[in-house]
Order: C-alpha cells, then structure tokens, then sequence
C-alpha cells in the first residue's frame, strides 16, 4: 500500500489528534447501543508472497492457516476482481465461525464509474458477498484521491439508495473533504443520519485522514505502517485511544494493519493485538509468529 508513503517517516508527528466532540455524541447516544462489544484486527491480505515468513513450511491453504491466527481479514481483492458466488462460499466454509470478511467495493463501482449509474454493479456485489452469511462484515466504500467533494451529491444519492440492513463504511481521500469545514459537517451528518461508518486512515503523508470523527458506533481504521520503529509507538497510541473510545460506549472496533511493504505486517498485528487484550480486556488469539524468523519482528 504505498498511499501516504514518505520518504522520511522520522520527521512525521505521528501523535494522533484530539477525538472530535461528534464521536463523543455518537458513542453516547442510545441509538447505537449493543449488547455485544466487537473487536476484529487483521492484515489486507493472506497471500504466502505478502505475508513473508509468517506460514509454516509447506502449508497448502493459506486462508485456512490464517483464520486460525487472525478473526478477520480486509478483503482487498474484491475491489481488483468480481469473485463468484461459489468463491465466497468456498471462503465462509474455509473459516472458524467467528471469522469476518470486510469487502472492499469493485474500483468499477468507486473509480471507473464514480458512483454514477452503479445500482447493476451494487447489486451483484451484494448477491456475492452475501454468500459469506453471518462472515460478512462491514463492506467498505474508498473513494478515488481526486473524488472532491464537488461531488457530493453522488455521494449522497448513493449512501440513499445503499440497504439499510447492511453495513457500510466510506472512506474518501480528497484533502478538501477534511479542510473544509461545510463539506466535512455536510458529509459526516449524511454518514451519521443514514447510520454509515466514517472510515479513519492513519499513514505517514496522509494527517489530515485521521479525523477522529465517529458516525457511527463503529471504528473502521486501516493503519499503514512505515516499515520504520516507529509503527509499533503508533500502535500503542492507538491501543490508548480505543481504550477512551470504548469507556465513552465504542463497540465494535475493526483495525487493519497494512504497511508499505508488507513485510512486517503480522508482527504488528501480533503486537497490536497483545496490547489490545492487556488494556482493553478482550482475550483474542494472538497470531503465532514461532515459525517466523527473528529478523521478521526487526526493522
């Protein structure tokens, strides 16, 4: 993932921002409470030639290996290529039962159409997808760099048209929907009203996307890694941050760990992870890395 990648990631201020007074309304209103508190973490990918190291010698299915190290996996591959409905199955049955897939929408959808004349493509999507049952987790939406907020109004026409009884989360990328103020309140009420996550994106060269604004009751984050020391103080950052969240009523927690050269991405996750438990109370599996060598967990 070379999105936000710096040259120098020593010279970034890696601090995370203050948390917006929205997501405090959010977490707070009644209107999102649950009864059960969620927390999937995960890398973008499974492929042996990504995750380096991280699978022991001759294993034969990647994805069954996987699943029984990690809960989830941020299904990247759906935005490159329309899978079968059978592939999906294939997947769901590969998988522990606690296991979720998070999909990201076809680039036909979010790049090549723009959001405009998309209800055939979404459609056939959700027939796929639909076919994991109870692993589907949040679909998410990312938007083109150059998708301004100029337009909106597709934006808005088709968070209207999405079905209310699946999950969804946007992630956009234009600076100018972060540095002004009436597109940004225009774009996180639509998201809030219509009950759509507000997707944060924390890389080096990419501040602004660290929002901190919640519309939802659900933090969708996709962390890029530096491949530098500092990922792992990063994550510890987080680990605090999620904390506060969860004690303001955060309930479902999705974190992603990618890096620009995905070398060390489960060494973060297994990191992650470990903290996660420790400070937040959970009791998640942390992903084995005996079988990895010692250079792995090193930059």
């Amino acid at each position: 993932m070379k999105f936000g990648k710096v040259e120098r990631p020593e010279v970034i201020d890696f601090s995370l921002p203050d948390t917006h007074p929205n997501t405090t309304i959010v977490l707070n209103s009644k209107k999102y409470k649950m009864k059960q508190q969620n927390v999937y973490i995960g890398c973008a990918k499974w492929n042996k030639s990504d995750l380096k190291g991280f699978y022991p010698q001759g294993i034969q299915d990647e994805l069954q290996y996987y699943s029984s190290q990690f809960n989830s996996i941020e299904l990247n591959a759906t935005f490159y290529k329309s899978y079968s409905a059978d592939q999906f199955l294939r997947w769901k049955y590969k998988t522990p039962k606690d296991f979720k897939f998070f999909p990201k929408l076809t680039q036909e959808i979010s790049h090549w159409k723009r959001l405009e004349g998309v209800q055939d493509s979404v459609n056939d999507f959700l027939f796929q997808v639909q076919h994991l049952g109870e692993k589907l987790g949040t679909i998410f939406l990312q938007l083109n760099e150059n998708f301004g907020p100029d337009n909106f109004k597709r934006v808005e026409n088709f968070v209207n048209s999405w079905p209310k009884e699946i999950k969804l989360a946007i992630e956009v990328r234009h600076p100018n929907w972060f540095s002004d103020k009436n597109f940004s309140n225009e774009y996180t009420t639509l998201l809030r009203d219509n009950n759509i996550t507000n997707i944060i994106v924390d890389t080096a060269g990419r501040r602004d996307m660290l929002h901190m604004n919640l519309t939802s009751n659900e933090a969708f984050i996709r962390y890029v890694g530096s491949n530098h020391f500092s990922d792992y103080e990063r994550l510890d950052n987080w680990v605090l941050r999620l904390k506060k969240w969860k004690e303001l009523g955060l309930q479902n927690i999705h974190f992603f760990i990618h890096q620009n050269l995905e070398k060390k991405s489960v060494s973060l996750a297994s990191h992650f992870t470990k903290k996660i438990n420790e400070n937040l109370g959970f009791s998640l599996k942390i992903p084995d890395l005996k079988k990895e060598s010692n250079q792995m967990t090193l930059f």
